[in-house]
């Protein structure tokens, strides 16, 4: 199942910044089983624990951060911070604030290393349109009904048996767990979905065994599923973005 650790920085940053949650349970859940250490951090010479980091966000007078997933092509809603899209695009993601971008680096399993980009003196960018929690799962749904005879095509369930069960576990409301419990359900469903497909995408773009793909038919499915790669990354960035009104 993906990770999305910027994710769960954005969302649980925000909610304690608007007094939502406490300190310590938005530490908690952030923190989990993994140690955390942060880079960067204005004020700082040396890496610094994860708690360090949201009490900055006060001082610096912070109000929300935002999920941002770029791609190659794609750094909508990334400042031009330096060194920030390159480590981004690395990372796959990065929390981004109004004084301070944060990206992600697994270090093993255990351990996740932080780089954080003060945003001072760089221009504000203003962030990409969201769309609503229902436009984006109808979104989602098309483009899995425009993909499924591309996947069945592809033959999946023969290479990777597991395929099955991901596809059918769409058909049952899939709740991703560790969001704030004022979060919208239908965000919480929309994300399930969005990690379930973001799964079967890495099987699906990865070639068969023994390299039975030909290079015209590797691109032929990379064009074919661009459309749900799309729509996952638009859902994943919608939930997690999600603000009670």
């Amino acid at each position: 199942m993906h990770d999305f650790p910027a994710g769960r920085f954005a969302v649980w940053a925000t909610a304690w910044l608007d007094g939502r949650t406490s300190y310590d349970d938005a530490l908690d859940v952030l923190s989990g089983d993994s140690a955390h250490r942060v880079a960067g951090l204005p004020g700082t010479t040396e890496a610094v624990p994860l708690g360090w980091a949201l009490t900055a966000l006060r001082i610096l007078g912070e109000r929300r951060f935002r999920l941002v997933l770029p791609v190659p092509g794609d750094v909508r809603g990334l400042p031009a911070a330096p060194g920030l899209a390159a480590l981004a695009l690395d990372a796959g993601q990065a929390a981004v604030g109004e004084r301070l971008a944060l990206v992600p680096e697994a270090i093993g399993p255990e351990a996740i290393a932080w780089t954080a980009f003060p945003l001072d003196g760089v221009p504000p960018v203003a962030p990409p349109a969201e769309g609503t929690l229902r436009a984006v799962s109808g979104t989602l749904d098309l483009a899995v009904t425009g993909a499924a005879r591309t996947l069945a095509a592809l033959d999946l369930a023969r290479w990777h048996p597991e395929v099955p069960a991901l596809l059918a576990g769409l058909a049952r409301t899939t709740k991703a767990p560790g969001l704030p419990d004022d979060h919208d359900s239908l965000a919480l469903s929309v994300l399930g979905r969005a990690q379930r497909l973001a799964a079967v995408l890495d099987l699906a773009m990865a070639d068969a065994p023994g390299g039975a793909v030909t290079h015209g038919q590797a691109l032929a499915r990379d064009s074919a599923l661009r459309p749900l790669a799309d729509a996952v990354r638009e859902a994943v960035v919608a939930a997690f973005n999600y603000v009670p009104r």
